[in-house]
């Protein structure tokens, strides 16, 4: 299944089937709280969080692409992703766009 930022799949017809997302809510745990909060101290990349978030995205995104999937989608364009906090200490991902069905050739 393609999954496209842009809004058309280059030199193919498509057919729109609806919104699709994805979404998780992914907690820190006190491991990666703590190292984080010492490194806040000198600086640098929250390396625990960085791959938590990274965690959280692929999650998303798998969800995206089921739900695709389950419309009989060949592709997602105008893939976006947004973040909010739910609270304290845990955040949402989202992952949403539009699932495609190729018509053929442009």
């Amino acid at each position: 299944m393609q999954l496209l930022n842009i809004e058309y799949i280059p030199g193919k017809k498509i057919e729109s089937m609806g919104l699709v997302k994805g979404s998780v809510v992914q907690s820190k745990n006190v491991g990666r709280d703590f190292m984080a909060g010492m490194k806040t101290i000198v600086g640098g990349e929250l390396k625990g969080y960085t791959e938590m978030l990274n965690e959280a995205r692929q999650i998303a995104t798998d969800r995206m692409l089921e739900e695709a999937a389950a419309l009989g989608a060949d592709g997602v364009v105008g893939v976006r992703f947004a973040s909010a906090a739910i609270v304290q200490g845990a955040a949402e991902i989202c992952a949403y766009g539009t699932a495609v069905r190729v018509l053929g050739d442009a």
